[in-house]
C-alpha cells in the first residue's frame, strides 16, 4: 500500500534540514544559485523592446513579440545552458549533502553533482520528450478532426502534461539520493514514489508555489522604491533582490524534495536523526 504524502510533515522537515544545515545551504546556494542568476539578470537584461511590448497596455503584437523574443533567446542561448549546468550541479550537489547519512564534505558532494550531470540531463530530456509526445498526439488528433475537439483535447493535454510533470518531479531526488544513473530507472523510480498522492503532490507545489508568488510580488515592490534613486540603482537592486528570491526559493524546494523523497520512500526516523545531527 502506498504511504499517503503528509504536506504538513514534509514541509516541517524541509524546515529543520535547512536549519540544521543553513551553514552548508548557504554556501553552496549562494555560489550556484545567487552568483549565477545575478550576473545573468545585470549581464543579460531584458531588451527594451521585450519589455515596451509587454508593458503596453494595448493588446501586444503577438507576431513582433515572437521575433523579439526569439532574437532575445538566439543570442542568448549559450548563457542560459552555462546558467543551467551551473544550476544543475549546485542542486544535486546540494540534494546529496542534505540527505546522505554519511555525512559528505562540500566538495564530495559537489563532485557527486558533477558525476550526477549527465544523467540529470538524460532524465529531464527523456521526460520532456515523453511530455510533449503525449500532449502532441492529443491535440494532434484533435486537430485532424475538428476545431472543438482540438480545444477539448488541448485542455486534456494540460491537465495530462501537469500530471505527467507532477510524476517525474522527484527524477533529481532518485539521482542524488537513490544514487541512479539510468535516465529510464530515474524516472520510473519517480513515478513509483509518486503513486497515490499526485493529486496531493500537485497541492503542495501550488501552494508553494502562490507563497513565492505573493512574496515576490511584495519584494518586487520593495526593490522598486530604489529607483527613486536612479536608474541605475533601480536596475541594480531588482537584480541583486531577484537573485536573492531565486537563491531562497531554489533552496526551499530542495529542502521540500528532500523530505517529500524521504517520507515517500519510508525514511526512517533513525535516518533523519543522523542527517540533522
Amino acid at each position: 500500500m502506498a504511504i499517503k504524502l503528509d504536506m504538513g510533515k514534509a514541509w516541517n522537515e524541509a524546515v529543520a534540514l535547512l536549519s540544521a544545515n543553513k551553514d552548508v545551504v548557504l554556501v553552496i546556494a549562494g555560489v550556484f544559485f545567487f552568483l549565477p542568476n545575478a550576473i545573468s539578470n545585470v549581464a543579460l537584461p531584458v531588451p527594451t523592446e521585450l519589455e515596451a511590448l509587454l508593458a503596453s497596455g494595448a493588446e501586444p503584437d503577438l507576431d513582433a513579440l515572437r521575433d523579439v523574443a526569439r532574437e532575445y533567446l538566439g543570442s542568448i542561448w549559450w548563457a542560459m545552458l552555462l546558467l543551467g549546468l551551473v544550476q544543475a550541479v549546485g542542486m544535486l550537489g546540494l540534494l546529496a549533502l542534505l540527505t546522505d547519512s554519511t555525512r559528505p564534505t562540500v566538495g564530495e558532494a559537489l563532485g557527486f553533482g558533477a558525476k550526477a550531470l549527465l544523467p540529470y540531463f538524460g532524465a529531464q530530456i527523456l521526460s520532456t520528450l515523453l511530455i510533449f509526445a503525449a500532449a502532441g498526439v492529443l491535440i494532434g488528433l484533435g486537430a485532424l478532426i475538428s476545431p472543438a475537439l482540438a480545444v477539448l483535447l488541448g485542455l486534456v493535454a494540460l491537465v495530462l502534461v501537469i500530471y505527467l510533470a507532477v510524476k517525474f518531479s522527484l527524477a533529481s531526488a532518485a539521482i542524488a539520493i537513490d544514487k541512479m544513473f539510468n535516465p529510464v530507472r530515474i524516472l520510473q523510480r519517480s513515478w513509483q514514489l509518486t503513486k497515490g498522492n499526485s493529486l496531493r503532490l500537485f497541492g503542495f507545489y501550488i501552494l508553494l508555489f502562490i507563497v513565492f508568488v505573493v512574496i515576490a510580488t511584495v519584494a518586487g515592490m520593495v526593490f522598486a522604491i530604489f529607483s527613486i534613486m536612479g536608474e541605475q540603482i533601480g536596475f541594480f537592486a531588482t537584480a541583486i533582490g531577484g537573485a536573492l528570491l531565486s537563491m531562497a526559493a531554489s533552496a526551499v524546494m530542495l529542502a521540500v524534495i528532500a523530505a517529500v523523497h524521504r517520507q515517500l520512500s519510508g525514511g526512517s526516523e533513525q535516518t533523519v536523526r543522523e542527517t540533522f545531527d
